[in-house]
């Protein structure tokens, strides 16, 4: 000891300081984007329901994230005297996100609350806000949604399987679905030689009692992506005699013994790491016919439509999680003098993010009403089924460049695994990947475009609904109509069309919710080409804090 101190104070190099302290914040109540875009198309019922959630996703889910990302699915093919298992061992974090999510009805609330208006939008909030926690589990959680339709193709079916689905209660017990409180269903579309080319599908269907729907068929084959191997059960696609089929695959015979799906490795993917995707084997597997014999694609595209309306609705969220991730950080951060927030180059960046991040929920928000009504209404359900493909081309193409940003607002903290930015990152290229890549869904735009009237003609009536609201929009309208008057090269500029159809899209619906800071800055920007390739490039005049403080406003975090 020393009149310094003591000794060891003599070699403390640093302090830790201009840091910003850990978020836990409520991640419903503050997002005003997210929560008008509910009220706005029909969703605000459900707010206390919603209410409930963004507490945890602010706080305990985002921790298990961290764990359950940390702590990747492991396979286990063989018990240790050499009995087949084909099982996937999870982190108990893992198990305690799907138990919070099915409790509060991410998969699920929409079809238990069908009967109202709006079901399918607040059920959109609820995906929305997780994913900004964990995205790997996801994956289980929107096909367990999007199962609905094609189950109810088979009505014998859906009545054993809808109220296992239906359940709020997650059971993950790898025992036969007779036998559990609730149940969740995977997908199986691709095989190694085709791809997105799902009609050159090799796997056969072998018929064991009578041929043709709710029937019981023995497959034999593969599948390439075979997601959430864990899951109850599975819809899938296969070669019977009659044609391309759907079938439900489930894990455990009537019988009670383990079906014949051989689980040949886990995939080492780039994200998606909590979740477990695999290739399998069907080795004389039982399954039951769904839908009609030979309208395989046709029955399981019900499925996939809401599987690719949930790749908008989680890289909305995700571009939602890295933007206030990046507010957060500049608001506490000091460098050269002023907080990173208070510098002009990074206040425009913030900006343009909250601006692109809002855009994209109030689409995502407009998709799911019209997912809502297309059973009630032809003219959404037109809408839905183009705006589907526009929707999830545009915002999964944007998330990869958009948390790349964010990370940058971090620097080199961005980067790394302690900060969930990174996870995100990774994350961000899997939805435009998954259900259909960016050419897939130009192709199915040109199709509902050219062979669908009311698709097209549901298309331009929303764009032109804003009519007058800013001259860039009336414009770039009268631009697309042109777009598809030269039939012979239209496909080859379809991503052209795709993206600026988006943009008007989003233009249109921020323009009639009404707030004018947000839709003139947005069509100055996007449309009428006051902005540049990359975020940050906002003109000089835009209502920039105004932007940032709409999208987090400062002081709603509770740091810890």
């Amino acid at each position: 000891m020393n009149e310094h101190g003591s000794v060891a104070e003599g070699f403390i190099t640093h302090q830790v300081t201009n840091q910003a302290p850990p978020l836990v914040y409520d991640a419903w109540a503050t997002d005003t984007v997210l929560r008008e875009a509910v009220s706005r198309e029909g969703g605000a019922w459900a707010e206390a329901e919603l209410a409930k959630y963004g507490p945890l996703v602010g706080g305990e889910l985002m921790q298990l994230g961290f764990v359950a990302n940390e702590n990747k699915p492991k396979f286990r093919p063989f018990d240790r005297y050499g009995n087949r298992l084909d099982e996937v061992e999870f982190h108990p974090s893992y198990h305690r996100l799907m138990e919070l999510a099915i409790a509060h009805g991410v998969p699920n609330f929409a079809w238990r609350h069908e009967d109202r208006s709006g079901a399918h939008v607040a059920r959109m909030a609820l995906f929305y806000l997780h994913n900004q926690a964990d995205q790997g589990t996801s994956c289980p959680l929107t096909m367990t949604y999007a199962s609905v339709p094609a189950l109810r193709r088979q009505p014998e079916l859906a009545r054993e399987w809808m109220p296992r689905v239906n359940s709020t209660t997650y059971d993950s017990r790898f025992i036969p679905a007779a036998q559990k409180q609730g149940a969740t269903i995977g997908m199986g579309m691709t095989e190694k030689q085709g791809g997105s080319d799902v009609r050159t599908n090799s796997t056969r269907a072998h018929q064991l009692a009578s041929r043709g729907p709710g029937q019981p068929y023995a497959l034999v084959g593969h599948k390439w992506f075979f997601s959430a191997p864990m899951s109850d059960a599975f819809l899938v696609l296969a070669q019977a005699e009659g044609g391309l089929s759907c079938f439900l695959l489930p894990r455990f015979t009537p019988d009670g013994q383990r079906n014949a799906i051989r689980i040949q490795r886990l995939k080492d993917k780039l994200g998606d790491w909590s979740n477990a995707s695999s290739e399998v084997e069907f080795q004389g597997a039982t399954a039951w016919m769904v839908g009609e014999e030979g309208r395989g694609v046709a029955t399981i595209l019900e499925m996939v439509a809401l599987t690719r309306q949930d790749c908008m609705i989680g890289s909305s969220g995700q571009m939602r999680q890295a933007l206030v991730q990046a507010i957060h950080h500049a608001r506490y951060r000091k460098t050269f003098g002023k907080r990173l927030i208070e510098q002009p180059l990074m206040l425009n960046v913030l900006a343009d993010l909250a601006l692109e991040s809002e855009a994209h929920t109030a689409f995502t928000a407009r998709v799911a009403r019209a997912v809502d009504a297309s059973h009630r209404e032809p003219r959404e359900a037109a809408f839905g089924r183009i705006a589907t493909a526009i929707g999830k081309f545009w915002v999964c193409k944007r998330a990869p460049a958009f948390i790349n940003e964010a990370q940058e607002c971090l620097g080199g903290a961005g980067y790394v695994e302690e900060s969930n930015l990174a996870r995100l990152y990774r994350q961000a290229p899997l939805n435009s990947i998954w259900e259909g890549s960016g050419n897939i869904q130009c192709l199915d735009m040109l199709r509902a475009a050219t062979r669908e009237p009311a698709s097209r003609d549901a298309l331009f009536e929303e764009i032109l609904a804003a009519r007058g609201g800013h001259p860039a929009l009336d414009a770039e309208a009268a631009r697309l109509v042109k777009e598809f008057d030269d039939l012979g090269t239209l496909e080859a500029r379809s991503r052209f069309i795709v993206e600026r159809l988006a943009l008007a899209l989003q233009a249109s619906i921020l323009i009639r919710a009404g707030n004018s800071q947000v839709s003139d800055t947005f069509c100055e920007s996007r449309l009428a080409g006051a902005h540049g390739q990359t975020f940050g490039t906002l003109p000089a005049h835009a209502p920039m804090y105004a932007l940032i403080q709409r999208a987090f406003p400062e002081g709603v975090e509770t740091p810890r």
